[in-house]
């Protein structure tokens, strides 16, 4: 009797002891990495979701958001309120919201959930710190973006607040990082005409920091 009830007691320790290493397995779910250059979505409501890319990842350090993990994208991707989900990673849940989105320059900020690991290299891009100098002809200009990834062209022309190149662009390129080097200098927002054979446009990289300082993200810098 006194055996049976050991036996009994032990099974139940062991129990509660699996149940306690079960929420520990998931409470260590793998985090979503994200960067410049990730592919998102962002549910619209219903069945329709946006698909955009990342322009960069990284914390403001001054500002009402300051020490905040944001993503950067573009404008017409999403509204404020709407979710974002990892492309790549859908099954690992949202990973953020959009707390910011301006049509007059195209971008979004997104505010980003514990579960995100930020990137500072996607698909062979990398973003080291931001240049906010326009970029003129004849310089080459990289983009990578969620459908036709690395892609670069010349700079046909650049001024404080938009550039004009021939980097190839599709639909669901709209936030790619705009780079040269490792600096980034803008985002993808547009393309004319032909889809990666007309010109593409995008907001440089001193029109997007001056906007988030003056929303609460000042002095952002990339992870």
């Amino acid at each position: 009797m006194h055996m049976k009830k050991l036996t009994v007691l032990i099974a139940v320790i062991a129990a509660g002891l699996l149940s306690l290493v079960g929420v520990g397995i998931a409470d260590a779910a793998p985090k979503v990495p994200l960067g410049g250059g990730s592919g998102i979505l962002v549910l619209q409501g219903g069945n329709k979701a946006a698909a955009c890319t990342v322009t960069t990842v990284g914390r403001p350090k001054s500002g009402k958001h300051a020490g905040e993990l944001i993503a950067v994208t573009a404008g017409h991707c999403g509204k404020a309120g709407q979710d974002v989900l990892s492309e790549s990673f859908q099954n690992r849940g949202k990973i953020g919201k959009i707390v910011y989105s301006a049509s007059d320059i195209d971008i979004a900020v997104i505010k980003l959930n514990s579960n995100v690991a930020p990137l500072r290299t996607v698909r062979g891009v990398t973003i080291r710190k931001i240049n906010t100098t326009p970029i003129q002809f004849p310089t080459v200009l990289c983009k990578t973006g969620r459908t036709t990834g690395k892609t670069c062209g010349v700079t046909w022309f650049s001024d404080s607040s938009a550039h004009f190149s021939q980097v190839c662009v599709v639909e669901g390129d709209s936030g790619s990082p705009v780079v040269v080097g490792d600096q980034l200098v803008g985002m993808v927002n547009a393309y004319y005409f032909v889809s990666c054979l007309g010109p593409e446009t995008g907001t440089n990289a001193r029109t997007i920091l001056n906007r988030l300082t003056k929303v609460g993200y000042g002095d952002f810098k990339p992870v």
